[in-house]
């Protein structure tokens, strides 16, 4: 009988579940699910894409040197203290198989992105809940839940699946506070979001225990590539570069990445409508009786009187083809996430939901 098992923790991971992207019999869907840009990549960076389709028999850039450069030029940053992954996931893994281990803690907080738990997990490390403060971290409670077997501390901000966030000053008076022996890490997935904001990348250049990780995944459209990107001191980079494969992102990703980052004129288009439409959204829920918290993301969460209600509801916009996506596995059985698409598809949302929650009174 075989006795072939895999490492301990492992286990322990639920299957990751993405946002669902089909209803079965309804062929006009809408995905809402994902927090995709509705007005996907620029066409530069389509074009990008294109023609590097003529090099695909050549390996691809082992130091991503190009883009590097490009993200240095864009946020004023250090190039040798930037390392490219596939998605800011994979900067993510490289941190807990880096850092963490058998024995040592790993901090999240209770509607923190599932990543962190995961790859928390898969590194033999233990993850550690720690409570937020009506869905917004909360700083000291962080602090208080920090041992001497912490390693890690993830803060997503602006948060997935929330989309609140904390300011400069709580988050710089986080990483001052911190144990010697801990690495705060920023993710940044929704930094692009946020008007004026750096992602925490004037932290990391003051510091030596905080890590910034951002992606290619929301603002840019290029979810389907895969790219991602960390900042951090240079010890930190020099630990992460050694655990890294040398050709993990393909030509065509780095190209379309470098020319989506270029092209500051369709992101920018592509931030003031999901302003825009973020706002008119929520205002639209609000008056059909779903409140959600102020959100600095590309998505509402939408809050039910009850997980019955939120399941049902849910059920009513899979009959209308809109598909958006349930959070009970984020600790927020009674909330809906819903992406902030397009013009059409706000309204649509806004309308089904007024439909169930008018047939709910």
């Amino acid at each position: 009988m075989t006795q072939i098992t895999p490492q301990p923790g492992i286990m322990d991971i639920a299957l990751y579940e993405s946002g669902a992207a089909h209803v079965e019999g309804i062929s006009n869907v809408v995905k809402l699910s994902s927090n995709e840009n509705p007005f996907g990549p620029s066409d530069q960076a389509r074009e990008a894409y294109a023609k590097a389709g003529y090099d695909l028999h050549r390996y691809p850039s082992s130091d991503h040197g190009a883009l590097r450069r490009a993200l240095a030029a864009h946020h004023d940053l250090d190039a040798d203290r930037i390392i490219c992954g596939a998605g800011s996931d994979e900067i993510i893994a490289f941190l807990c198989q880096a850092y963490a281990g058998p024995g040592t803690e790993v901090i999240h907080t209770e509607h923190g992105f599932s990543m962190y738990k995961i790859s928390a997990l898969a590194a033999g490390a233990t993850p550690v809940e720690v409570a937020e403060r009506e869905r917004v971290t909360d700083v000291d409670a962080i602090l208080a839940a920090c041992t001497d077997a912490t390693r890690l501390v993830f803060l997503a901000n602006p948060n997935n699946p929330t989309g609140t966030m904390i300011g400069d000053g709580e988050v710089a008076r986080l990483a001052e506070a911190l144990p010697p022996h801990v690495l705060l890490v920023l993710d940044g997935a929704y930094a692009e979001y946020v008007e004026g904001y750096d992602g925490g990348a004037g932290l990391v250049d003051a510091r030596e225990n905080v890590v910034m990780t951002r992606t290619f995944s929301k603002l840019y459209g290029l979810g389907g590539l895969r790219v991602g990107w960390g900042y951090g001191p240079k010890h930190v980079i020099d630990v992460l570069n050694r655990v890294r494969g040398p050709f993990n992102l393909a030509t065509p990703a780095l190209a379309a990445a470098e020319a989506a980052l270029r092209d500051t004129a369709w992101t920018e288009k592509c931030r003031n409508e999901n302003s825009r439409l973020r706002a008119w959204l929520a205002e639209a829920l609000a008056e059909h009786g779903v409140p959600s918290d102020t959100s600095t993301a590309n998505f509402i969460l939408a809050r039910f009187a009850s997980p019955d209600q939120a399941r049902a509801c849910d059920a009513h916009l899979q009959s209308q083809g809109l598909i958006v996506r349930q959070v009970a596995g984020y600790n927020l059985p009674h909330c809906l996430r819903i992406t902030v698409g397009d013009e059409p598809s706000c309204r649509r949302v806004a309308h089904a939901i007024g439909q169930f929650m008018g047939d709910a009174e």
